[in-house]
């Protein structure tokens, strides 16, 4: 594969979402008049005294108004904490410095010194971004998705794309899994597969690929975009993520058909992501309260999504009138099969096919550990819940 240098100039095209802290905008185009190579090496410090406070510009690619932006104050809050006088991290919404789809690019260039996404949204650069971010559905939940990251090779085959193919000035953590995503919201029922076909749908990174195979036409929005376009009949359905994001940006508004249940992306967690030489540059103990707080917010957010999430849904279909139903088994069945042409025409790439071989490799091995090692919990729910 041809090595390939990303500019940030190329991806900024829309203006700031809203004002904030920190860096602007128009001062961030500035700044990339120094040219790449001195914007990079710009950003280089020497180690940081113990005596001296880190304070860095840390933006998230959610509205304020997300729970996912919420996630990402979670996540600031425990490195705050732990890091006491000698480390913290300012959190920014979307929008504050750059959008949504140039965070990564901002944070190569050290316009931003860290930000809080998902790996999908870097997709338009390398399609195996997305294999770290929303995964094909193997047979996996997130969780598992993040053991593999951690345990099963899946952070050397990152830093493999991420700093050895692209170079990018980019270290990073996954954390935060979530649950499997909703097909969507649609004005009208979705009953089989062929009723999906023509619609102009959001969603992004291998999703856009699975649904494209399955006749739809695909458009990719950041989250603070998709009602919007919905309620101006710019798209026909969208999806976004869980039902208490969903429930704020208002998608109740413009669409009652919420289907639940999609192998679209049934498998996705967070990205947490530094500049590579600020973080490098940094004592050893503050390196690891940004890893350790990663993982104390991925496990706090699985907790708190289990009571956010539920009772998010309640009120949409008690006070919204929104219509949740499964997504009808034909479409799922149709979108494995869409999911086995995807992966077999993206492993023509060599680094795409490794990273899918060796997550295979953990699934059947992991996956297939706990389907014969757990009792099924639907049958325990069923008893104690017949009505």
């Amino acid at each position: 594969m041809k090595k390939r240098r990303y500019s940030v100039l190329n991806s900024v095209s829309r203006p700031a979402e809203a004002a904030g802290p920190g860096v602007g905008r128009r001062r961030f185009l500035r700044g990339l008049g120094l040219g790449g190579a001195a914007a990079v090496g710009a950003v280089a410090m020497p180690n940081v005294s113990r005596a001296q406070t880190v304070t860095w510009r840390f933006q998230s690619t959610w509205p304020q108004k997300d729970i996912f932006h919420e996630f990402a104050q979670d996540f600031v809050k425990r490195a705050n904490e732990m890091g006491g006088s000698r480390l913290k991290l300012d959190l920014l919404a979307a929008g504050a410095v750059v959008g949504a789809f140039q965070m990564q690019d901002a944070v190569h260039a050290g316009a931003l010194d860290g930000g809080h996404g998902v790996a999908a949204y870097w997709y338009g650069k390398n399609k195996a971004f997305s294999l770290f971010g929303t995964a094909p559905p193997y047979g996996w939940d997130a969780n598992h998705l993040l053991g593999w990251f951690y345990y099963g090779g899946g952070e050397a085959l990152y830093r493999e794309l991420v700093n050895d193919m692209l170079k990018l000035n980019v270290v990073g953590f996954m954390s935060g899994p979530m649950p499997t995503q909703p097909l969507g919201w649609f004005k009208r029922e979705i009953n089989s597969a062929d009723d999906l076909k023509n619609l102009k749908y959001r969603t992004v990174g291998l999703a856009a690929d699975l649904m494209k195979e399955l006749g739809v036409a695909v458009t990719i929005l950041p989250g603070g975009e998709i009602v919007p376009a919905i309620d101006r009949g710019l798209i026909d359905g969208a999806e976004f993520n869980n039902p208490s994001s969903d429930r704020v940006l208002g998608f109740p508004d413009v669409a009652k058909n919420y289907y639940l249940q999609s192998f679209h992306q049934r498998v996705e967690c967070f990205e947490i992501i530094f500049n590579k030489q600020k973080f490098d540059a940094l004592a050893a103990e503050q390196k690891a309260i940004l890893r350790y707080a990663a993982e104390a917010a991925s496990a706090d957010m699985g907790w708190k999504q289990q009571d956010r999430y539920s009772k998010d849904l309640q009120e949409m279909q008690q006070q919204k009138g929104v219509k949740a139903v499964p997504t009808p088994k034909p479409v799922l069945e149709a979108q494995l099969r869409a999911w086995d042409k995807v992966i077999d025409s993206l492993s023509g790439d060599p680094y795409f096919k490794k990273v899918v071989e060796s997550q295979k490799a953990w699934v059947q091995r992991v996956a297939g550990f706990y389907n014969l090692y757990d009792a099924d919990a639907r049958m325990a729910f069923q008893h104690f819940f017949k009505a």
